[in-house]
């Protein structure tokens, strides 16, 4: 043994795998035997000697790396140290010197030695090769060099090496080439095959790698920002990572910090959602000095008021209570913030900091006082800023500077009108001014119309009773359709004139029967004098009459008239409010008087008004009217039905919602009035033809003409060119679906036919809608599974069938078939079936496989069906396992692909063990099977299976449910030389009843022939 000075290579080797080593002293001694030999030779050929042991282990053990890592640090050992500045501007004079330096002698062999095995057949070595390469270049300072043609063989080999088939060697080979980046270059190799990797590598892993080492440019971002909606949540963690310590706010659009915050902040796993909280966020408002509000305004709030509150929900969340406090704008005296100051920004921020308050309770309660008012002052505040709101003429609306300014005060109006959900109405007075201002507002005709929504919410929230508030909202809406106006009629001056003549021909006719009074009784003619007398009195009436009538028309009266209003902005803001107090009515409130009043004579007439929004809204308030009352939905199903079908777009998924919501409420019975004692129940034989596979939880009341009539209306909905009729019909296809409402394999297949359809690709509401309702149907009970199954074989036919013109024809067959394989997979259930007595639904899967294998043993899905039998979680039942056994046997017989054929031997193996096989393999007493034979079999129920009826639907709740498996990447670090795993079978321990299929002994083909003709 050697001093410590100098070292033995293979004693190097050999300590250097103890962990506890000191790693710079072995460098140090080697490196002192290494300048001591004058022929380098023999050293360098014993160094490879022991490297090569390590390299050809691919197992990420301990030694191993300690060993890596200490060859990696003795090669850069013998760098030459970095030149300074004043050595770099002596660098032109000192070029050929500098080139006889550029590389140790060692350190180059060893490069030479692992360019030139990164090819090699084993894939630990080419592992090995990746690391060290990534472990020298790491290893080497900062401004380190190397010789240009050495930078082009690494670079050329590690190009080779990240398109690995191996998910590790394509790591290493990524992490190598991050120094070997060239951001500013346009057309960097290593930037475009890590663009190419993060587009396409299939392992998540890779992914990973790459995101953690690509420079940060105009090129790459984008890439990055993709990897924010990876599948896989490590990525996506990583990514929103790297965006928070590599990229500045000002380096992002407005558009993509939006949707950075949506779609961090909404992620469905919480560790992705920390992050943006405590990484991201922090690294905005660090780079803005704490502003909030100036965070704000990168952001565009008008247009994603949502997104705004959730982050600064989110910020508030990890922001100290006392600190809240003091960032609370400039509120002045009376807790307000004024009325010139007020911004969409500033305001979102005040609304948002105090329903986060609120939300704390009790606690919160103190700190509210803080920062908003008492009812009664804020309603004043409120009441002077919506009056102040301006309304625009037409001419004026052309005017984009105006109209901003508009869009602006109404969205401030907006968060105000929010805020007093805040305020603390249990004072009366307060709440009784609060009341008055939100009424006067609704009434005003200048109130914008995007606030009546709005408006009506928040009053409808301060009056707890139904009845009152029904009462309310018919008042405002009276008032508002029929406004109280006064009638002034002007003074008529010929009428005046006429008058005035009238009264001085009455005023001489007076005097002249005075005197001619006086003259009769001067005379003595006392009867004559009595009869002036009278005359006289009659013509003074006359007079005070017609003095009376001047001195009325000399003042014009004021009248007060209700003129009905049926301009469509009236009508629609109306509506609305009845919309919204439907909505916040109880369902099980019944209509009364004043909701039938307004149905009568606001709602049905605005059915059929010339103007689409007007319309719309009056289909909402009819759809919603209906769930309040069974026989106001019988009455007007039809007039639904038939705008659903007629209308306008937006107006046909109005009302096709409602016909959903009245179908879930109600059931199919609706449609009848026949009681259920004479329809006979739905049938649950598998014989049964796709087209009459309808039943419902209560169809026994509706007839089956009118139930099908909707079910094909909404069938052309899924065949709809317009993307949101068609998203709406399959939502709600899979709530009526999910609850029991519809039973149908034909429904379920035409779902996931579209689910896969590429033409939907770009449809993420009902990409996401419908794999959602898969898993969470699929496992909610065994009687949805069933459905599945039923629906496995029209699916896949309808791909198989598909032309070369149809999208379906670039649907992955064997991903639709992984789907409904683990949808029907009995351990998905989210509560087993305690009933012994059914069947294993994958049993049922595999005689109908097996029966189309052999169909036609020569058609091309045959090795399809194979794979797919080899998947399937086979009960343990003795006669099941005989029956399969029966059929797999004739499989062998009459399949010729070698592929197959493995399969089928492979499940004969899980079912059987060895000496039973062997008996299998020997019998004689097995009858082939006639696949083909005349469907008069099946009429025959001495040889037909019989599969137990469905049970009833449990009353779980599905949580959740695991994605579909793709199987076309693995995260795994190790991948494990891609050895494809062997499929469990699972083994349950309750038993089937033996005597459920005890008629179809040694000979299935009358079940097979049903189950084919059943999906044909």
């Amino acid at each position: 043994m050697t001093a410590d000075s100098e070292i033995e290579i293979n004693e190097a080797f050999q300590r250097s795998q103890k962990g506890h080593n000191n790693k710079a002293k072995l460098v140090a001694s080697l490196k002192s035997r290494y300048n001591k030999l004058e022929d380098k030779t023999l050293f360098h050929e014993e160094f490879v000697h022991y490297l090569k042991y390590a390299m050809i282990v691919y197992k990420r053990e301990p030694s191993v790396e300690n060993v890596i890592e200490f060859v990696a640090k003795f090669a850069t050992s013998f760098q030459s140290p970095p030149k300074m500045d004043e050595e770099e501007e002596e660098e032109e004079e000192e070029e050929e010197d500098e080139e006889a330096e550029d590389d140790h002698p060692f350190l180059s062999f060893i490069f030479n030695f692992l360019l030139e095995s990164h090819k090699a057949n084993s894939h630990a070595v080419r592992f090995r090769v990746c690391q060290l390469i990534n472990k020298l270049l790491g290893s080497m300072a900062e401004n380190a060099q190397i010789d240009d043609d050495l930078f082009d063989r690494i670079h050329q080999a590690m190009l080779v090496r990240v398109t690995d088939k191996f998910p590790n060697v394509r790591i290493q080979a990524a992490l190598a080439m991050t120094r070997l980046q060239q951001p500013k270059e346009p057309d960097c190799p290593t930037i475009n095959a890590y663009m190419l990797i993060l587009e396409n590598d299939s392992n998540a892993e890779v992914r990973r790698a790459v995101l953690s080492c690509i420079a940060m440019s105009p090129r790459t971002l984008p890439k990055v920002l993709k990897r924010t909606r990876d599948i896989k949540e490590n990525v996506r963690k990583l990514a929103y990572q790297v965006l928070a310590e590599k990229v500045h706010i000002k380096a992002l659009s407005i558009a993509q910090r939006v949707s950075l915050l949506q779609q961090g902040l909404r992620d469905s796993s919480e560790a992705v959602k920390e992050v943006v909280r405590s990484r991201l966020l922090p690294a905005w408002l660090q780079r803005l000095d704490g502003d909030v509000v100036e965070l704000l305004h990168r952001l565009d709030v008008e247009n994603c008021a949502q997104t705004a509150l959730d982050t600064l929900k989110a910020i508030f969340a990890n922001t100290p209570t006392d600190e809240l406090l003091q960032n609370r704008l400039q509120l002045d005296n009376r807790r307000l913030i004024p009325v010139d100051l007020l911004s969409c920004e500033n305001v979102l921020y005040w609304r948002s900091l105090c329903e986060f308050i609120k939300s704390k309770g009790d606690e919160g309660d103190e700190m509210l006082e803080q920062v908003l008012p008492d009812a009664a002052t804020y309603a004043d505040y409120l009441y002077g800023y919506l009056k102040a709101v301006p309304v625009l003429s037409e001419e004026q609306r052309a005017d984009f500077n105006q109209l901003e300014l508009v869009m602006t005060k109404e969205f401030v109006s907006q968060q105000l009108i929010y805020l007093t959900g805040c305020l603390d109405t249990n004072e009366e007075g307060g709440r009784k001014r609060v009341l008055a201002v939100l009424q006067e507002m609704l009434a005003l005709p200048q109130t914008p119309s995007s606030l009546v929504s709005l408006l009506t919410e928040k009053l409808l929230n301060l009056i707890p009773d139904d009845h009152r508030r029904t009462q309310t909202v018919a008042e405002i809406i009276s008032d508002v359709r029929e406004p109280i106006m006064e009638d002034t009629q002007p003074v008529n001056e010929n009428e005046s004139r006429r008058q005035q003549v009238q009264l001085a021909e009455v005023k001489v006719r007076i005097l002249e029967a005075k005197q001619s009074l006086e003259d009769c009784i001067t005379a003595q003619e006392f009867s004559q004098a009595a009869e002036l007398k009278d005359s006289i009195t009659e013509l003074e009436n006359h007079r005070n009459q017609i003095i009376q009538d001047i001195a009325e028309s000399s003042q014009p009266a004021d009248k007060e008239i209700r003129t009905e209003k049926n301009d469509p902005e009236t009508l629609l803001r109306c509506l609305t409010m009845c919309a919204e107090l439907l909505k916040q009515m109880n369902i099980k409130t019944r209509m009364g008087p004043t909701m039938s009043a307004l149905m009568s004579s606001l709602i049905l007439p605005s059915i059929a008004n010339a103007h689409p929004a007007v319309r719309n809204m009056a289909v909402v308030c009819l759809g919603t009217c209906t769930l309040h009352s069974k026989e106001l939905a019988n009455t007007h199903m039809v007039l639904l039905l038939q705008i659903a079908q007629l209308d306008e777009v937006k107006i046909r998924i109005s009302a096709l919602r409602a016909v959903i919501d009245l179908l879930l409420l109600f059931g199919f019975q609706l449609l009848s009035d026949r009681p259920a004692s004479q329809t006979a129940p739905p049938s649950h034989s598998p014989d049964r033809q796709e087209e009459e596979a309808l039943s419902a939880e209560e169809k026994g009341d509706a007839p089956e003409d009118t139930a099908q009539s909707i079910l094909m209306m909404l069938s052309e909905f899924l065949d709809s060119e317009v993307s949101d009729l068609r998203t709406e019909t399959a939502e709600g296809l899979a709530k009526l679906m999910y609850t029991g409402r519809i039973s149908s394999a034909k429904m379920l297949s035409r779902l996931v036919l579209l689910w896969y359809n590429p033409v939907t690709e770009d449809d993420t509401r009902l990409r996401h809608c419908l794999g959602v309702f898969f898993q969470l149907y699929a496992r909610e009970n065994r009687a949805h599974q069933e459905v599945v199954e039923e629906s496995f074989l029209p699916t896949i036919r309808t791909l198989m069938n598909a032309p070369a013109t149809s999208p379906l024809a670039e649907v992955d067959i064997s991903n639709v078939v992984e789907l409904l394989v683990e949808l029907t997979r009995p351990s998905a259930l989210i509560k087993p079936s305690t009933n012994t007595e059914e069947v294993c639904v994958h049993n049922y899967l595999a005689v109908r496989v097996c029966g189309e294998m052999l169909k036609d043993p020569t058609a091309p899905e045959v090795r399809l069906y194979a794979k797919t039998l080899s998947n399937l979680e086979l009960s343990t039942d003795g006669t099941i396992r005989r029956d399969l056994l029966t059929l797999l046997q004739q499989i062998t017989q009459v399949v010729k692909d070698r592929i197959c054929l493995r399969a089928v031997e492979k499940m004969i193996d899980q079912l059987v063990d060895s000496k039973e096989q062997a008996e299998l393999l020997n019998a004689s007493a097995l009858q082939p099977l006639d696949v083909n034979a005349d469907e008069t079999a099946t009429e025959d129920p001495s040889k037909s299976a019989k599969r137990p009826k469905r049970g009833q639907r449990k009353g779980s709740t599905a949580k959740g449910g695991r994605k579909p498996s793709r199987r076309a990447e693995s995260s795994e670090e190790s991948d494990g030389e891609n050895v494809p795993e062997s499929v469990p079978v699972a083994r349950p321990s309750r038993r089937a009843k033996v005597a459920a299929l005890e008629k179809t002994k040694l000979d299935l083909s009358a079940l097979i022939n049903q189950e084919a003709n059943m999906s044909s």
